[in-house]
């Protein structure tokens, strides 16, 4: 064929490919035609469905609604204005009101978005009779969250509008929408939002609605978000925050028979409805910028402590599993474990010179004791990396060192360490078990969360076992089957080894540290701890007033709850955090306190003064860097 018939054919071929592609599009296909996101004569309007509640394991009501309104705007539709009027009557100012149809254009010109939020219900009253003036806004109808009981805060999480990073990744949501943030309302955001309505209203040639565009036949229902009920006991929530009041810390209590989390305290925190409507922004600033009191920080979840003596128990428990002693096994204190060359390591327990066993080296919280426990087990092996890495793996057992896996959206990992992290420290491998002495009682680099700490609790109350800890109890009517959390996970110490050490937590109330806290008629097991406070400010290390920590479970041969403590600059264990503990076991088996005097002493007690002086020294020492 020659070229210039060649290329005549290939100019008739690719206009016949077009003209039939058009013909199929316009005549046979109706796709493009019909939808109606492809006609500029369809504005379309979304209706929010109602967020589902949030209620208690005894069904009280945690999380409800309350009606708002937004002003939208679809700014294609956006006729000449008076813009000072306007920006009165919405109570912006004008910059404000640039910005806002600017980044709303932007957005999209056709899709309406929020161009003011949260209008409270007087100013709609007041705004429903002027919109008409403004062609181009309309009023939304909307739910924001509302709280009856000032509680919960870390773990309910709150709701704001998306921010631009969550709409490139998920297309659901439109500019200005509300969405779950932390907590609660992230972990489960699509169960609790519902799936909101959809309608196309025609316009005709003069920009005016004359109706539903093809009678409605696109147009969709919004579909009310599920109610969802916790696991948490409101109630004990609510006593637990008033016993932590003017004390800063975390307490966690889980049901040991099912993981259930009974109670996710942390202090200080802040009122919920601080970030519910138009405040919501100032407040937000507030508590976020809060470097001191930290108010956002989920200190039950998120803040890494080391444990003090309550981990002296699985050093007991790995000691007995590696069978390098039995409960009877003695060593002897002299006021405390000396070691290397001149390393000494001081111990409080008042037994001086006379040989001590497992039962009482727990009650008494012997550092000779337990140091003796951690360096057998260490040296059983000839390579002491073995010996860590041995002992690292018994004490992960019990969930600590690692991300639990509950249904809540952050955490710490925590850490126990092992033969790597000791071989990064020292290169040359020349380590052993005394170098690393701290650790056995709970000092060291041994860092846990109280989450993890109450975890631990419930694995040893189990005798061995334990289920993943979660906060979710039903959606709607339906039972929380996940097997994730119905499945028990085995720790590596065998069940007959726990009963010793058991009875020497019992102990701890009965003749212990903890006989102070002691309730008659229930019998309680527990470890308290003193945990040191260090921080290293401007490459100085600064010791400041201890933690007081403390773990229990009760009763001992029927556990109902697990608990952890942990306050911050409280001193030793007995003195915060087991008076604590005690009362919310108290509350929580008998559904009241007898106890007036111990629980007026918790509930007046403060630590502000201690957590002022620290951050005197801290700024001090700043400003002497500097």
């Amino acid at each position: 064929m020659p070229r210039k018939s060649l290329l005549y054919f290939l100019i008739l071929s690719v206009g016949a490919i077009f003209i039939g592609r058009l013909f199929f599009l316009q005549v046979i296909d109706s796709k493009y035609r019909q939808n109606p996101l492809n006609n500029s004569a369809v504005t379309i309007k979304f209706a929010y469905p109602d967020r589902g509640f949030i209620y208690d394991r005894n069904g009280k009501l945690m999380v409800a609604n309350q009606v708002s309104y937004d002003i939208m705007i679809i700014p294609k539709d956006v006729e000449p204005l008076d813009t000072l009027e306007f920006c009165d009557l919405l109570k912006i100012e004008k910059e404000d009101f640039i910005k806002r149809y600017t980044k709303a254009k932007n957005y999209s010109p056709r899709i309406p978005s929020i161009f003011v939020g949260q209008v409270s219900k007087e100013d709609y009253a007041f705004l429903q009779e002027k919109m008409y003036k403004y062609k181009g806004f309309y009023i939304q109808k909307r739910f924001l969250r509302q709280y009856p009981e000032n509680t919960s805060a870390n773990v309910l999480g709150y709701i704001s509008e998306v921010n631009e990073r969550l709409l490139k990744k998920n297309n659901y949501y439109q500019l200005g929408e509300l969405v779950g943030y932390q907590g609660i309302e992230k972990q489960y955001e699509d169960v609790l939002r519902g799936r909101k309505g959809v309608r196309f209203i025609q316009k005709n040639r003069f920009n005016k609605e004359i109706g539903p565009y093809k009678e409605g036949i696109f147009d969709t229902l919004p579909v009310p978000g599920k109610d969802i009920s916790l696991t948490l006991d409101m109630e004990l929530q609510m006593y637990a925050e008033s016993l932590m009041i003017n004390k800063r810390g975390g307490i966690v209590a889980i049901e040991p028979s099912s993981g259930e989390i009974l109670s996710l305290v942390s202090t200080p925190s802040y009122n919920p409805n601080m970030l519910v409507g138009r405040k919501r922004s100032r407040n937000s600033v507030l508590l976020f910028n809060d470097t001191i009191k930290k108010p956002m920080l989920d200190r039950g979840l998120q803040a890494q402590y080391p444990p003090g003596s309550p981990f002296k128990i699985i050093n007991a428990l790995i000691a007995l599993q590696e069978d390098v002693v039995t409960p009877e096994t003695a060593f002897n204190c002299y006021h405390g474990f000396k070691y290397g060359r001149g390393g000494f390591m001081k111990c409080h327990c008042g037994i001086v010179g006379t040989p001590i066993a497992m039962n009482t080296g727990i009650y008494r919280s012997c550092n000779a004791y337990f140091s003796n426990v951690y360096r057998r087990t260490i040296e059983k092996y000839d390579d002491a990396q073995k010996g860590m890495d041995v002992w690292s793996n018994h004490a992960k057992s019990f969930g600590l060192g690692n991300y639990l896996g509950y249904d809540m959206p952050s955490g710490q990992r925590g850490l126990i360490p092992d033969s790597k992290l000791y071989n990064r420290y020292y290169p040359n491998h020349k380590w052993k078990a005394i170098t690393t002495i701290s650790n056995a009682i709970g000092q060291g680099e041994v860092l846990t969360t109280p989450i993890q700490l109450a975890n631990m609790t419930a694995a040893i109350a189990n005798r061995g076992y334990y289920y993943t800890p979660h906060i979710l109890k039903k959606v709607g009517d339906s039972v929380n089957q996940n097997e994730k959390f119905t499945k028990p996970k085995y720790t590596s110490i065998d069940a007959r080894h726990f009963e010793p050490v058991i009875d020497g937590m019992l102990n701890v109330f009965e003749i212990g540290t903890a006989r102070g806290s002691k309730i008659e008629d229930i019998q309680i097991c527990g470890k308290t701890g003193t945990a040191e406070n260090f921080a290293r400010i401007n490459g100085e290390r600064i010791q400041f007033t201890d933690h007081s920590t403390f773990i229990a479970f009760a009763p001992k041969d029927d556990p109902k709850i697990a608990i952890a403590v942990f306050v911050e600059n409280g001193y030793w264990g007995s003195r915060w955090a087991a008076p604590i503990a005690s009362l919310m076991i108290e509350k929580y088996i008998k559904g009241e306190v007898k106890r007036d005097w111990l629980e007026k002493r918790m509930l007046e007690g403060s630590l502000e003064e201690e957590y002022n002086k620290q951050l005197e020294i801290e700024n001090y020492v700043a400003q002497k860097e500097e």
